[in-house]
């Protein structure tokens, strides 16, 4: 499951790849610049749906509505576990 810190990088991420700003996102997705710094550096609890959809929309992503893995190691598991025996 991708938590809230996790989906924050990965949002900084792509907000760098498409040469944006924070003030520049958070004026396209409708949020604060505080809140979208705070989301990108790990510093946010929680945030709403609709938020968080309009950041992705902003981006041109979106949310994936998939079924659970059922306890298998997903891709991203396996690579953290290889690297912490390394």
């Amino acid at each position: 499951m991708l938590d809230l810190t996790t989906l924050g990088a990965k949002i900084a991420e792509r907000r760098r790849a498409q040469r944006m700003t924070q003030a520049e996102l958070a004026r396209r997705a409708g949020v604060g610049r505080s809140t979208l710094e705070a989301l990108e550096n790990g510093r946010m609890a929680e945030l709403g749906y609709g938020k968080v959809a309009r950041i992705l929309a902003a981006l041109g992503l979106t949310f994936k509505l998939g079924e659970a893995n059922r306890g298998r190691p997903t891709l991203e598991d396996l690579i953290a576990e290889t690297d912490a025996i390394a």
